[in-house]
């Protein structure tokens, strides 16, 4: 009861400071709890949306004319296959359709399904549905909804073979395979009557084949695919064009990962709040200890015991860090729906998730035992103070401080010179300032550098990304030769460069990989290997990091890759990143792939214009060179449709940074310079008694202040732009990503830490105005 007691007599002595330090462990709290809950609920997001919609782990899709009864037969009785589905589909390897209303389009592989069919297997659940009406449109998957921004009654139309076919929307449905183009397939539903007809529209070459099955482990959805094209090696992309596979493995490692690293910055943020903390805890300890020490001698003398009075301190920042953390906690369990539905955006999937008991605990605990641990620690001095150096003021023999800046020596004006002084008295407060300052900016630079690089300038992005950035992109027609096409793309007004750019699934000692292929990845603007170089001669390959270190292979090693049953050993010349199939891939060249695949010729191209506008080139390609061209797609205005909710994401991300940036500025420096007047407040009366004024103070109080926290805010903008690469490296090497070169703008930094100086300043001036309740009648009379 005596620990409690004192513990409540020191919160009444400084309720400033203790609502300070509770602000502090809400934020940690809140934004930690988030953080955890997110990636606690991701680890099996996917799989409970698999189960909770009864969709495949495995999809394969092919037109009709290529399938065998043997490939559903290997499917339903594959060991661990509890439910196997085969139907008739319409399955268009390339259409276009706009990405959002007025958008021109984009081109995907798309999969339209009868809405009446009878199936087991992803039954048709929609979670949104017109009132009237409904079985004559369209239903879309549910990211077209909160990604794209179409709603029931918007008109979609889907565009094959220049014959544009449009439907109103009147159903919304979810699908974890084939609900957004992350996989190359998006899946739509039509009702029968307008299925049939559809049907015969684009005619018999547009009939497909989709078998689904459903496992008794999701986690080998990926080795059924593998095993699946060791079977038959003759089923796959390379040799039939419209093929398609994917499972929930390969979904979740794309889909989840956005996800996950906006939650794992929101936690490295609570974590700078929570550091933020202890150094406050451990400078108000201190600060205490030294302004008290005379009282814990009278403790002492009165019997308290050092345990006692140490646990008093323990207690009391235990009780703010449980009642802050706590109370961030709860305030978390009202964001997560809003945080939840940014989830759905990025996933397209509904979030349903809440607060999670045990995330929950785990976050007031965490908090709560480093902020005793820390406490604790700083207080444990007490013990090593006798009683009567304690009543003594602290003085063992004799105590005397350097006098720095001496009036009489020191050339300046005075009011400076006076801010010096103060600011030399107190390292402490020195090393508070400028670890928080340094601290909260590099966190703010963090945030800036990746919004700018997503959000603004994108080329460093899509070379983390390892996407490959042209202008249009043209999908060859099956059976033209592309090679043919490229020499005379290469010809046209405005071009000024095309190359062969494609990409095809390859297996690689038991992995499936996606690989690239060009005729001169010396062309390409996106250069994603980061060590060795790309392949050059038809020995060649390059792999990515994340393969090479999975196969525990390196630069100068063999490899064979496989393509149906034909294989090739290939010497690896270079290391990679890339961000899709788990950052597992290779790249080849076009006469590297002769080996696996002779005769190869539907690719596509990519052209980079100069001089010429990309809708006037369109035109003009088409025209020229119809007959031999599937698809063009006008590449900058489907990658930027699609980067707009990503964009969303980071810029919501960077708004809470600097908006708690401010906050922490704000109570930082209030805090500080609170208790600086009050150690001062003698020394201030005297001044003011002297004839200063209390503007004259008030400056004085900010000088002093505002040099330490210049640098420390330096020393984060500095830190802040050298280290964010190295930081994100870190974040994305488990995605696949070694080597990141985000473009830190330095105007953009030094303007940033502008804003925080003059904040800074402004909120120190404020907070010293305090000084003019001092009066010496006041210090008098007192």
């Amino acid at each position: 009861m005596n620990v409690l007691q004192l513990a409540a007599a020191n919160l009444k002595k400084s309720k400033s400071a203790a609502l300070f330090l509770f602000i502090l462990m809400l934020i940690a709290g809140l934004l930690l709890n988030i953080g955890l809950t997110a990636m606690s609920v991701m680890n099996h997001f996917y799989e409970n949306k698999v189960r909770e919609l009864r969709d495949p782990h495995v999809s394969i899709a092919m037109n009709s004319a290529s399938f065998k009864v043997a490939y559903g037969e290997f499917l339903a009785s594959y060991s661990g296959v509890r439910e196997m589905e085969t139907e008739q589909v319409i399955l268009l390897s390339t259409s276009t359709i706009p990405f959002y209303e007025n958008d021109s389009g984009f081109g995907i592989r798309t999969m339209l399904l009868n809405a009446d069919a009878a199936r087991s297997i992803a039954p048709v659940k929609l979670i949104e549905a017109a009132s009237t009406g409904s079985g004559e449109g369209i239903y879309v998957p549910y990211s077209w909804k909160v990604r794209n921004g179409y709603q029931l009654g918007d008109n979609l139309t889907i565009t094959y073979r220049g014959k544009a076919y449009t439907y109103r929307i009147t159903g919304v449905f979810e699908s974890t395979l084939m609900g957004s183009s992350r996989l190359n397939m998006l899946k739509f539903y039509l009702p029968d009557a307008a299925y049939r007809q559809f049907t015969r529209a684009v005619g018999p070459e547009a009939q497909g084949t989709l078998m689904s099955a459903i496992l008794s482990d999701n986690k080998q959805s990926g080795a059924v695919l593998k095993n699946y094209h060791r079977q038959f090696p003759h089923s796959n992309e390379v040799i039939i064009p419209s093929f398609w596979a994917a499972d929930t493995e390969t979904a979740k490692d794309g889909g989840a990962f956005i996800v996950n690293f906006i939650s794992m910055i929101l936690a490295a943020f609570a974590a700078v709040i929570v550091l933020v903390s202890l150094i406050v805890i451990a400078f108000r300890i201190w600060d205490s200890i030294e302004d008290g020490i005379a009282n814990i001698g009278v403790l002492q003398a009165m019997g308290y015991t050092s345990l006692q009075i140490i646990l008093s301190y323990v207690v009391q920042f235990s009780l703010i860090a449980l009642a802050g953390s706590a109370t961030g906690v709860v305030v978390s369990c009202t964001i997560l729906p809003a945080y939840g539905q940014v989830v759905s955006t990025l996933t397209g999937l509904i979030w349903r998730g809440g607060a999670i008991a045990g995330v929950s605990l785990t976050s007031i605990a965490t908090v709560a035992l480093l902020v005793c641990t820390v406490a604790l620690l700083s207080a444990a001095r007490i013990r090593r103070l006798h009683p009567a150096v304690a009543l003594r003021g602290g003085l063992m023999t004799h105590h005397f401080k350097r006098n720095f800046f001496p009036l009489d020596q020191t050339k300046g004006g005075l009011q400076w010179v006076h801010a010096c002084k103060a600011m030399m008295t107190n390292g402490r407060k020195n090393l508070l300032i400028g670890s928080i300052m340094a601290a909260i900016t590099f966190a703010s630079v963090f945030s800036v550098v990746l919004y700018s690089n997503i959000a603004g300038d994108k080329v460093a992005f899509y070379q983390v990304l390892g996407s490959e950035m042209p202008d249009v992109g043209i999908q060859v027609q099956t059976g033209k030769d592309s090679l043919q096409l490229l020499a005379g793309i290469r010809q046209m007004t405005g071009v000024s460069k095309a190359v062969i750019m494609d990409s095809i699934i390859m297996a690689i000692q038991g992995q499936i990989v996606n690989t690239e292929i060009s005729d001169q990845f010396e062309m390409l603007n996106n250069q994603t290997v980061y060590e060795g170089r790309y392949p050059l001669y038809d020995n060649e390959v390059a792999i990515t990091g994340g393969l090479a270190r999975l196969l525990g292979k390196t630069i100068g090693d063999s490899i064979k890759l496989e393509a149906g049953n034909t294989s090739y050993s290939f010497l690896i010349t270079g290391l990679s990143q890339s961000f899709s199939a788990g950052g597992k891939g290779a790249s080849l060249t076009l006469s590297g792939v002769h080996h696996l695949i002779p005769g190869l010729k539907e690719m596509s191209v990519n052209v980079y214009l100069k001089g010429v506008s990309k809708s006037d080139f369109i035109q003009n390609v088409k025209a020229e060179y119809g007959d031999m061209i599937w698809s063009v797609t006008n590449v900058d205005e489907s990658q930027e449709s699609g980067m707009q909710v990503y964009n969303s994401a980071v810029f919501a991300v960077m708004t809470i940074i600097l908006a708690i940036t401010v906050l922490v500025v704000v109570l930082i420096l209030y805090l500080v310079i609170r208790t600086a007047v009050l150690k001062r407040r003698r020394e201030l009366g005297i001044l003011q008694a002297a004839g200063y004024t209390t503007f004259q103070l008030m400056t004085q109080v900010t000088l002093s202040i505002m040099p330490i926290a210049i640098v420390g805010i330096i020393c984060g903008g500095v830190l802040g732009g050298l280290y964010t690469n190295v930081i994100l490296e870190l974040l994305l090497t488990d995605a696949g990503i070694f080597k990141v070169r985000f473009v830190v703008h330095v105007p953009l930094v030094a303007f940033l830490c502008m804003a925080i100086i003059a904040l800074s300043f402004l909120v120190s001036l404020l907070a010293a105005y305090r000084i003019r309740k001092i009066t010496p009648y006041c210090l008098i009379t007192e």
